[in-house]
């Protein structure tokens, strides 16, 4: 979390979500003696929502989202970096592209 490396997730909720508690998420909200460091949120239907982390705090969305009371039904990473996850299984892998790579590497080498 130190490089300020982006994580996206996709976002399942059990009620319906509106876009004042997406901004309220965005600016950061106070959880385990600290405040979470700024985000971008995406609204996408009324029980989801992408957010892109550049922190990883212990169950860090599941307490944000527990602040405003919205319980998490699923949470999805779908990117890394700039590595897209799409619908990987758990457990299961695929090859970088040279494109991804490169990219990758050129991002770690600024973080060293």
């Amino acid at each position: 979390s130190r490089n300020n490396h982006e994580k996206e997730y996709l976002v399942t909720i059990n009620k319906k979500i509106t876009k004042p508690i997406l901004k309220k998420l965005e600016n950061g909200v106070p959880i385990l003696n600290t405040r979470t460091r700024k985000c971008h949120t995406k609204y996408v239907n009324e029980y989801q929502f992408k957010i892109i982390l550049t922190q990883g705090l212990n169950r860090q969305i599941r307490k944000m989202c527990n602040l405003f009371d919205y319980k998490v039904k699923s949470l999805i990473r779908t990117r890394i970096i700039n590595i897209e996850l799409g619908s990987m299984k758990v457990g299961k892998f695929r090859k970088f592209y040279q494109n991804e790579l490169q990219e990758l590497n050129k991002i770690l080498e600024k973080s060293l």
